[in-house]
């Protein structure tokens, strides 16, 4: 084999040498350079799927906070609604007692003005009557010429109102 590998122009010490130089090589390139590598390699692939855990994380997260966002606001937006037609039901209702308590207080007054009217117009009856009597009186006295009896004035000025 060594002939063989002499007329092929190979020396097989310095094969040997190459070949031991090659492991040595290897060897080192494994230790100091393959090996970091792949650690370095592994720990950017865990870094990166815990990115992508971290991700998918905050996009529930995100999907979550949305969804009671939105339940928030749909549960504000029925209070509010319920707090309008609260509001426009108790105005409804107070407007209605403004309005019975006007109305109320209009037909007090009206009949309050109805009732001095007619106070008024008895007084002014009345005021009448004995501005009447006594011009009966007058009248009678200047007619007769003589002052008629209180007896005889009362009859003459329930006749004359008559």
């Amino acid at each position: 084999m060594s002939e063989l590998l002499t007329k092929l122009g190979i020396d097989w010490k310095l094969l040997v040498a190459q070949i031991i130089n090659f492991l040595v090589l290897l060897f080192v390139l494994y230790k100091f350079a393959y090996r970091p590598l792949l650690a370095m390699l592994e720990k950017r692939t865990k870094k990166i799927e815990q990115g992508l855990k971290d991700a998918e994380l905050s996009h529930k997260q995100l999907e979550e906070s949305e969804k009671r966002q939105a339940e928030v606001l749909h549960k504000a937006r029925l209070e509010a609604k319920d707090i309008v037609e609260k509001a426009r039901e108790q105005a409804e209702k107070g407007r209605s007692e403004i309005v019975a308590e006007s109305k109320t207080q209009s037909d007090k007054l009206i009949s309050d003005a109805r009732a001095q009217i007619e106070q008024e117009k008895q007084k002014m009856f009345s005021e009448i009557k004995s501005e009447i009597g006594g011009l009966v009186v007058a009248a009678t006295e200047k007619i007769i010429d003589e002052k008629l009896s209180s007896e005889k004035d009362k009859n003459l000025i329930e006749k004359v109102i008559k």
